[in-house]
């Protein structure tokens, strides 16, 4: 990653806190992006002090004009764009059938379609600068499977995944990568607020176990925003501790 610029959407605190730090040890010049300034700022500022070059960005991303123009800016700032990672996303929680209609417009804005505005205008930068790129989104096993309770959420990450495949195809001669990380559970302070709140039910002790860290999931985006990941796209990369591998019965 030395020398190449990245921004990363939804860099101030969880798992993009986490991969903006890494971006910036390995060498590349990050652009932080959060909708709160104070957690933008602050990301960048330790960068900065670990020895990185890093910018910080305020945008709602969830506006379509607002996310095109924070990408132009991030590439205006860093002198290119090369990588982009994409990490905002959230759920509402609901059964389908109690559903009001604007959440679930919000959670397809917040999980699906700001990734595509987000996506179309770094491609465009990065066709633009003729070097190619690499883009991963943060998706979710919620996508893969039944997700009881907060539908919306995983119809919209089941649509990232298939997003990303088109991307990859279409983008492919242009020399950017599109894949997909998909976290199981993280353990990141949002997650652990729900639990506080009683929105979701804490995980049983064997899944909690295998929960993840913020830290895990940028170590696979890292990867996949490589040059080790050149030939890789198209591809959905699950990290969940081997939670979703297991037979759902039980006969012992």
């Amino acid at each position: 990653m030395r020398e190449r610029a990245a921004l990363v959407v939804g860099g101030g605190q969880g798992m993009g806190r986490a991969t903006a730090l890494l971006l910036a040890r390995l060498g590349a010049r990050v652009v932080v992006l959060d909708e709160l300034a104070e957690r933008a700022h602050a990301v960048a500022a330790e960068a900065r002090a670990a020895g990185a070059t890093a910018d910080a960005l305020v945008a709602d991303v969830t506006d379509a004009a607002a996310a095109e123009r924070a990408v132009e800016e991030a590439a205006r700032s860093a002198g290119r764009l090369d990588a982009l990672v994409n990490i905002v996303g959230g759920a509402s929680w609901a059964p389908l059938l109690d559903m009001e209609r604007a959440t679930w417009e919000r959670d397809f804005r917040v999980n699906l379609d700001h990734h595509w505005w987000v996506a179309r205008a770094a491609a465009r930068c990065m066709i633009e600068h003729g070097g190619g790129g690499s883009i991963v989104v943060v998706a979710s096993v919620s996508g893969f499977f039944s997700a009881v309770g907060h539908g919306a959420y995983g119809a919209a990450k089941a649509g990232l995944v298939a997003l990303v495949k088109t991307m990859a195809e279409e983008w492919w001669p242009h020399g950017i990568r599109a894949n997909a990380v998909v976290p199981g559970a993280v353990r990141t302070p949002r997650i652990e607020a729900a639990w506080q709140s009683g929105a979701i039910r804490p995980p049983a002790a064997d899944v909690a176990d295998r929960m993840a860290v913020p830290e895990d999931v940028a170590f696979a985006i890292a990867f996949l925003s490589s040059e080790w990941a050149r030939r890789i796209t198209g591809q959905t990369l699950v990290i969940d501790g081997g939670v979703t591998t297991r037979f759902p019965f039980r006969f012992q």
